[in-house]
């Protein structure tokens, strides 16, 4: 579960491209149309929610694209398209406004994720840490909806009209080792791209200490694929090589290596070269 458009490419592009082309169903559920993006394409300016509050609708286009991209075909939005608006930042009137996803009744938006669960019937399940990686409200909410969800989904009591009741066998949050952003940010200085941001990795709000990661999954053949599904967020997001930046100007490393903390189920054999899993189903 993912926050809002483009989150899902950044965070598990390759992954998703990997196990599309391995077979297995990939469903992405995201929570909010973005509406409160910055938006980073001149000529589309007047999108912005200040001014024509159009940007929700691109940033379906753009998802599309993404998801072509990746070859991901199940993608919807929690409780139909449009029903949870991007939240903003705290402190911001978005935050503020009646359908923002951080003001979301809990109960309605856990009910529309197990519906989802229940159907789809997933052995593995996505989302954030308690953080939501970096504070953003939304992901800090979507945290919380996957989180209740899932507990939600297996209970045989709860809304027997959502479907029968599914566990879930694997939980992880995304995340990235503090290492592989330190390596990132130290290339990127090397790179001499007139990047002049955050160049201690420790001061990232995501950045994961390394032993608290479980799994590192090698997307390295879906490198292309994940720059595209990248690419199409134009709106949200700026290319060069093999780094990008959002708004904030922080320049990282498109990474096809990506990493997840286990926090339920059993984890696998760790056979990769630190001890982690190398695959979400590991053990399954």
């Amino acid at each position: 579960m993912h926050a809002h458009p483009d989150d899902e490419s950044i965070n598990n592009g390759a992954t998703m491209a990997r196990y599309v082309a391995e077979g297995a169903h990939v469903t992405l559920l995201t929570c909010t149309l973005g509406e409160e993006g910055e938006i980073l394409v001149p000529e589309l300016a007047g999108l912005a929610a200040d001014q024509a509050d159009q940007l929700g609708g691109y940033r379906i286009v753009e998802l599309e694209r993404a998801m072509a991209a990746l070859g991901v075909t199940d993608h919807r939005f929690l409780g139909g398209t449009g029903r949870w608006r991007d939240s903003g930042m705290v402190g911001t009137p978005a935050n503020a406004h009646p359908r923002a996803f951080w003001n979301a009744d809990l109960d309605e938006a856990v009910a529309a994720a197990v519906a989802v669960l229940r159907e789809v019937r997933p052995q593995v399940v996505v989302g954030y840490d308690e953080h939501g990686g970096y504070g953003h409200p939304d992901h800090v909410q979507a945290h919380r909806v996957t989180m209740a969800a899932a507990d939600a989904a297996a209970d045989p009591a709860y809304r027997p009209d959502l479907g029968a009741p599914h566990r879930v066998a694997k939980l992880y949050w995304t995340c990235v080792p503090v290492s592989v952003l330190q390596e990132g940010l130290d290339a990127l200085a090397a790179a001499d791209t007139g990047y002049d941001g955050v160049t201690d990795a420790r001061e990232i709000p995501f950045a994961a200490e390394d032993a608290d990661v479980s799994c590192e999954l090698d997307g390295a053949a879906f490198r292309d694929r994940k720059a595209a599904a990248m690419a199409a967020h134009a709106t949200q997001l700026t290319l060069d090589g093999d780094f990008f930046a959002l708004s904030n100007n922080l320049g990282q490393e498109v990474l096809t290596t990506e990493y997840y903390r286990l926090v339920r189920g059993e984890r696998g054999p760790g056979d990769g070269p630190h001890g982690w899993e190398t695959d979400l189903f590991a053990g399954l």
